[in-house]
């Protein structure tokens, strides 16, 4: 997959370029490109905002730029999906991660939360949010959908890691420990040590179970209605 974002802060994305994300590229599953809009405004200050029509307060990002941006990352980018992220967006989610890795390339315009010239939106395929708050601009929205996206594609992680990550069947994680067995009188449960892994697994989802309805009760309605055979708690 390639992704390309357009962004008037690309020193930002430096967390891109390691763990996982980097692996994924040096494996060549994932070509990750960043674009200065900078460079595609005019004038010399290189002026990518501007004042809003009809008054209001903060400024507003100018179309110009990023028509011109898009269509120079075209160029090397044809197929990719326009993403804008925004406030106004689809409340992103690991389903919405899912469709998304079906995507052959994306493109992300990294929004500015004063606004952004409504023109640019007949050029976006997707609006997308990351949570109901303010951010001061969509880089960090761009790479929590990269991230998110990335963990998905082939090849990057094991297909049975995949599997059993959180909010998948719409179940949050099981508890996890590791070595020592004791520490500070905190034991590890005696069942993950019986070796039995039948009984592990079905008290790993049971625990998958009773954290979802405590925690996030709307997940665990989810579950419920969607889950084929769901597990007693008792």
């Amino acid at each position: 997959m390639r992704i390309d974002i357009l962004s008037i802060f690309p020193e930002i994305f430096t967390p891109l370029y390691s763990s996982i994300i980097k692996r994924a590229q040096e494996k060549n599953i994932l070509c990750l490109k960043i674009w200065n809009l900078r460079d595609f405004a005019t004038g010399k200050h290189k002026k990518t905002d501007d004042q809003p029509y009809g008054g209001g307060k903060g400024m507003v990002f100018k179309c110009s730029p990023i028509f011109k941006g898009i269509k120079k990352i075209k160029q090397k980018n044809p197929e990719g999906w326009i993403i804008l992220t925004s406030p106004q967006g689809k409340l992103f989610n690991q389903k919405t991660a899912e469709k998304l890795t079906k995507k052959k390339n994306i493109i992300i315009i990294c929004g500015h939360y004063e606004g952004i010239d409504e023109r640019v939106k007949t050029i976006v395929d997707e609006e997308i949010s990351i949570g109901d708050y303010i951010l001061t601009g969509g880089e960090l929205p761009a790479m929590v959908i990269v991230d998110t996206i990335t963990r998905l594609l082939p090849g990057v992680l094991q297909e049975e890691s995949l599997k059993h990550e959180s909010f998948t069947n719409y179940l949050l994680d099981w508890p996890c420990w590791t070595r020592p067995q004791v520490y500070k009188n905190m034991r590890v449960p005696k069942i993950l040590l019986s070796g039995d892994h039948k009984k592990i697994e079905q008290w790993k989802i049971k625990k998958s179970i009773e954290i979802t309805k405590i925690k996030r009760p709307d997940l665990y309605r989810l579950y419920s209605k969607n889950a084929e055979k769901p597990i007693k708690e008792s």
